[in-house]
């Protein structure tokens, strides 16, 4: 019962530390450690800290553990004529880890004009710049690829009858997303 009730302190402690500045609060959670591991050395089970590293990164799926940053591969586009092409199209809905056609779709919609896909580039109709693509690029990228809890781009758009929701591989987040 001893160990519960200084565990309780603990916590009420750490909570009311929140109010303090930030070099009080990192004072007071050193000492919280040092409580809190002298209650483990005084308690009869004995934990080894690599042991419970291990078991704890086991715990988390693969994907979370990874820190890469996702890079989209830069912009291959030309202007001809009243028509932009972007001829690297499919390498970046591949690296988006998103279906050619949902990308297409949201950039047609927000552009407000048509576009045809042939094999890996796609045909807007209209003269757009480079700016205006990177521009709704990093909004797509906002809406249906990153996780807004974790802000990780490890998702994967899910449809349930008519909804639409954005489920997380790295922290398992399940939020909904408009349709197109």
């Amino acid at each position: 019962m001893g160990h519960v009730m200084s565990v309780f302190m603990i916590f009420q402690i750490n909570e009311q530390s929140r109010a303090l500045p930030h070099d009080a609060q990192v004072g007071i959670k050193s000492l919280i450690v040092c409580c809190v591991l002298s209650l483990l050395e005084s308690s009869p089970m004995k934990y080894d800290y690599d042991e419970l590293l291990k078991r704890g990164r086991g715990q988390f799926p693969e994907v979370a553990s990874k820190r890469e940053r996702l890079e989209l591969p830069r912009l291959s586009y030309a202007r001809i004529g009243m028509r932009t092409v972007i001829y690297n199209f499919k390498e970046i809905a591949d690296a988006l880890n998103r279906d050619p056609q949902h990308l297409l779709k949201f950039l047609t919609g927000e552009m407000a004009t048509a576009a045809t896909m042939q094999a890996s580039r796609v045909i807007f109709q209209g003269k757009f710049s480079e700016d205006t693509f990177q521009r709704l690029m990093q909004r797509y990228l906002e809406t249906f690829v990153v996780c807004p809890v974790c802000k990780r781009p490890d998702t994967k758009i899910v449809k349930e009858k008519r909804l639409s929701f954005l489920v997380c591989e790295a922290c398992g987040a399940k939020s909904s997303i408009k349709q197109l």
